[in-house]
């Protein structure tokens, strides 16, 4: 997954395809929140203020920046009550279009190839989560009913060319493994396929052993462990994005799809609060974004930027499968983003 995603000038986050649009037309993927509507950066800023306010800070650190719209629409909201904005992304054809997205707000704006030793400001994280390699592992059922094995990426002998020969390809293999989902036995005589978080669990530590003062919010689609590792969620959450469709080969096309997993939110939660880490909140898109004044912001727009917003906030669309997780060190306080309908005993 690491290679696919980001090996320089192959892979699918290192080269130098559209990935973010709201239609296949333009040669995108997919699309996020921010290309989706202006207003969910407004209300994101909303709560970031809040979080600077309240940790004397004046400093924003995103991870993952995509096009930079979501920047755009935070430094526009914030003004000069951001002093820096600084952008940490892998990409590099991806930070060659943030840098023109953000031109108009000049030195403001920087970018980070590593982090320093000690951040304060507010960290966001808008779908970085899930673009984080994950580990597969799987449970055969039947006769072989509770032995675990890794799943791994193989080489293989490919489709066969137009000069009749087959080229290389990829398979899976599984091999016994000493790995297991962090859950108690799952019931069930199914082959069980999941994922494992390690690499966004250690991201999470980093934060947290870097962050001195400020929040960090993270935006992403994902489920509390119960229903993560729920029986009936057998065939794992990891997919691929391509023209605005998924499928689930990640071994075909390697490096012109996304390849995405779901985040399991409590292992994050753990991680961080190991790390010395406050949980500030969790809850879903919708109610995040009800919390910061969205649905009174919508009100003074247009009829058609009121209804890309709305989408936001729909069950059916963005507003359920969407969580904010929002950490926070020294003291814990309530954000607004969770005043109604907080989540965190889920988790």
């Amino acid at each position: 997954m690491e290679l696919a995603l980001y090996t320089p000038g192959l892979g699918y986050y290192a080269n130098g395809t559209a990935k973010f649009g709201t239609m296949p037309q333009s040669g995108s993927d997919f699309v996020t929140a921010p290309e989706l509507s202006p207003l969910f950066g407004w209300a994101l800023a909303q709560q970031v203020r809040e979080a600077l306010d309240a940790s004397g800070t004046d400093e924003i650190w995103e991870f993952g920046a995509g096009t930079g719209a979501l920047a755009r629409q935070l430094l526009e909201a914030l003004g000069s009550r951001v002093k820096r904005y600084t952008i940490v992304d892998l990409s590099g054809s991806l930070r060659a279009r943030q840098k023109q997205a953000l031109d108009a707000f000049g030195d403001q704006v920087a970018w980070a190839e590593q982090l320093p030793d000690a951040i304060e400001g507010v960290i966001v994280g808008n779908e970085v989560l899930d673009a984080m390699p994950v580990k597969l592992v799987h449970r055969l059922g039947g006769e072989h009913d509770g032995v675990w094995h890794e799943r791994g990426v193989v080489l293989a002998e490919g489709e066969e060319g137009e000069d009749g020969k087959k080229g290389p390809g990829f398979a899976w293999e599984d091999r016994v493994t000493d790995l297991r989902p962090p859950v108690d036995g799952i019931p069930g005589p199914q082959d069980y396929l999941t994922e494992l978080q390690p690499q966004g669990e250690a991201f999470i530590r980093t934060i947290a052993d870097r962050l001195k003062r400020g929040a960090a919010i993270f935006i992403d689609y994902g489920f509390p462990e119960g229903e993560f590792f729920h029986p009936q969620r057998h065939m794992g959450t990891l997919v691929c994005h391509r023209a605005h469709m998924v499928d689930f080969d990640p071994l075909v096309d390697v490096g012109l799809k996304d390849i995405t997993a779901h985040v399991n939110f409590t292992g994050m939660a753990l991680a961080a609060q190991d790390a010395g880490m406050q949980v500030l909140g969790y809850t879903n898109q919708a109610h995040f974004l009800l919390n910061c004044g969205i649905a009174e912001e919508m009100q003074k727009r247009e009829q058609k930027e009121r209804s890309q917003a709305a989408k936001l906030v729909m069950e059916h669309e963005m507003g359920e499968l969407f969580k904010v997780l929002m950490l926070g060190v020294g003291e814990p306080w309530l954000p607004r983003g969770f005043s109604h309908g907080d989540r965190t005993h889920r988790l």
